[in-house]
């Protein structure tokens, strides 16, 4: 049990029977069971994803937006505190009563206003942050027992994937607490095996535990919750030092300094200091049109041999035997082995003639694997694999990952070692932009020169732009801005990408083009609106269904749902019900008044409604608040009928 009353997780990494797993609903309500093998509430469309409760917190104002983020504690320095002789160490249970007592990181006025009496074992509550669009609520899961980051394994690796799995419709974002000797192998390895991950992911730890008077454990923590409850970036990202970074382009650089870790290759993904400065165009998107999901499959027998000059023939020869199936090769500066050692070359190209995948990196912290040298050509002669600028941590992940891919061949899994797959690797050839850059021409017209004006002008322009093509269905255009150097993932002054207008709008071809090109269905706009609300707000089912494949879903306050459910009730908007049903949405949602879809369709009497919805209630004579069922409301509508109807199918007054 964690230490605000989670449930351990289970997790069984290949598992393949369902896992029946309790989660605290981030909507602020009940404890519910989740049966991931549920069937579906229809035989051609997913099963729903936000599921009947109770709710135990207040309706908040509108004007009050919400974010929630799951941290997953699972050890580290970050969360020890002092015990009785005065040594820093991992306590058990205590790091969520101890957030609770700091007001800088527990907002409690503000969790009593939320959750009334239930506050002591609500989630917890970041303090206002001036600038951001939304209130953080995180909930804490802490592993049993604390592992020491050194005591990491891969089975470690999977249990953190299948515990983001498992809740990543409730969340909005995903901050893991982690020792920093591992931190490197730990993101690289869930940056592979979280796959089309649409969310952020970001996993941070400190030199300075967070209860320590000088302390870098508390704005490492409080970043990482900022950035994951307010910014889509769907990556595994390492939070340090005040900089966010891709994790699998992330070493650590120091055992002692504040800034741990550093990406040689590739500059930070956002920086923290006044302000929050995310650089959009670094940000590697998903580009395909299917669901988040985890491969847990990861293979052990993977491992990073060091060249050293003199390197002995025995233990060279003994590192390369059997079971060894991949290895991550280090060679000297741009990719070289001695040429002159021809026992170490026959036993290389013995391995490689077994199938044994190696790869060929730099031992070198900045830099790439080149064949400009005669030592380098070598490898590449004897079908070693070249890591260009991959990390040892990320190589040695991906091996692990890829060579796990059992339903790949071999030549499959070789081409995917040389292929960016989660933005790990910079290739050779890198795609070209177009020499004229529309930014540039304007920004001489204004005479705008700096930097941050350049900038702010791009932020500006690109997003009017790409949707005034969107409005024109003109996916030419849309094309030829991408080649500028648009970000087809730019929002507008109201926080709005190009897929939320498309979806509005229903044009299932571009909405089809945004999503190959990486644009993310998790973006809410000022109005906290998803494009997939948009596409409910229209009835395009056809796009309802790409989305829901991309791996979108309703956000949101539940009850808030059944509000919705019960306009288009009174209505009698079959259409619309059946949009909020393909969306994911239970049609026996009640909203705040305890009223459903089926007391608001027998009270204005819409037969067809009720026929609709009638399979999707357990029991059909539930009570709203003033005790009344949907047959008293049939009743005192002077609906016959219905009456009738209701009465066959089991209602009772």
């Amino acid at each position: 049990m964690s230490a605000n009353g989670d449930s351990a997780p289970t997790t069984v990494p290949g598992a393949t029977k369902p896992i029946d797993i309790q989660v605290w609903v981030p909507t602020h309500e009940r404890l519910m069971s989740i049966d991931k093998g549920m069937a579906p509430s229809s035989p051609t469309l997913p099963s729903p994803t936000i599921r009947r409760n109770k709710s135990d917190g207040k309706l908040m104002a509108q004007d009050i937006k919400e974010a929630r983020v799951r941290v997953i504690y699972t050890g580290g320095t970050i969360g020890m505190m002092r015990n009785e002789r005065n040594v820093l160490a991992p306590i058990p249970n205590a790091l969520v009563r101890s957030i609770r007592k700091y007001p800088n990181i527990h907002d409690e006025e503000y969790a009593l206003r939320r959750f009334g009496a239930s506050a002591s074992m609500a989630p917890l509550v970041l303090p206002f942050v001036q600038g951001m669009d939304r209130r953080v609520l995180y909930q804490v899961t802490e592993y049993t027992p604390l592992l020491d980051s050194s005591n990491m394994t891969m089975h470690d690796w999977a249990r953190i994937a299948n515990d983001i799995q498992q809740s990543y419709e409730f969340f909005d974002g995903f901050v893991v607490l982690h020792g920093t000797d591992t931190l490197s192998y730990t993101a690289s390895a869930l940056s592979f095996m979280l796959e089309n991950l649409g969310k952020t992911v970001i996993i941070t730890g400190s030199q300075i535990p967070i209860f320590e008077t000088r302390t870098d454990g508390k704005d490492n923590f409080t970043s990482a919750l900022i950035i994951a409850g307010n910014y889509v970036i769907p990556e595994v990202c390492i939070f340090f030092g005040h900089k966010l970074m891709r994790g699998n382009r992330t070493v650590k650089v120091s055992s002692n300094s504040l800034d741990a870790f550093d990406s040689p290759n590739v500059p930070p993904l956002a920086r923290i200091g006044i302000d929050v400065n995310v650089d959009y165009r670094l940000i590697f998107r998903p580009c395909s049109i299917e669901r988040f999901c985890v491969h847990l499959n990861l293979d052990e027998n993977v491992g990073l041999l060091r060249i050293f000059p003199s390197i002995s023939l025995s233990t060279f020869r003994a590192f390369l035997a059997p079971p060894i199936r991949g290895v991550v090769l280090q060679s000297f500066g741009s990719g070289n082995i001695p040429s002159n050692r021809r026992d170490l070359i026959e036993e290389l190209q013995a391995a490689a003639d077994r199938g044994v995948i190696i790869i060929n990196c730099t031992q070198c912290p900045n830099g790439s694997v080149a064949e400009i040298y005669d030592t380098g050509k070598v490898l590449c002669d004897l079908g070693v694999i070249p890591g260009y600028d991959m990390t040892p941590e990320a190589a040695l992940s991906k091996l692990a990952y890829v060579i796990g891919k059992e339903d790949w061949s071999l030549d499959v899994k070789k081409q995917m070692m040389q292929s960016n797959l989660r933005g790990e690797l910079t290739s050779v050839t890198a795609p070209k932009m177009e020499d004229y850059d529309l930014v540039d021409a304007v920004a001489r017209s204004l005479h705008l020169s700096s930097p941050q004006e350049l900038d702010q002008l791009g932020a500006t322009l690109f997003p009017a732009m790409i949707n005034g093509a969107v409005a024109e269905g003109d996916l030419k255009k849309i094309n030829n801005l991408k080649a500028y150097g648009a970000d087809l993932s730019g929002t507008n002054h109201d926080q709005r990408t190009a897929l939320h207008l498309a979806c509005q709008l229903g044009d299932v071809e571009i909405v089809k083009y945004l999503l190959h090109n990486g644009v993310s269905v998790h973006v809410r706009d000022r109005y906290d609106r998803t494009p997939l609300l948009e596409a409910v707000s229209t009835d395009s089912h056809e796009i309802i269904q790409l989305l829901i494949n991309c791996g979108a879903h309703l956000t949101g306050s539940s009850r808030a749902v059944g509000e919705q459910l019960c306009a288009a009730a009174a209505r009698g908007s079959l259409t619309r019900l059946k949009s909020y049903q393909y969306a994911g949405a239970d049609l026996s949602q009640p909203d705040p008044s305890g009223r459903t879809v089926l007391h608001v369709a027998a009270l204005h009497g819409f037969p067809e409604v009720v026929e609709y919805v009638l399979p999707y209630f357990e029991s059909a004579s539930e009570k709203d608040l003033l005790g009344l069922s949907a047959l008293n409301y049939a009743e005192r509508g002077g609906h016959a009928a219905l009456v009738d109807l209701l009465k066959a199918a089991g209602c009772e007054a």
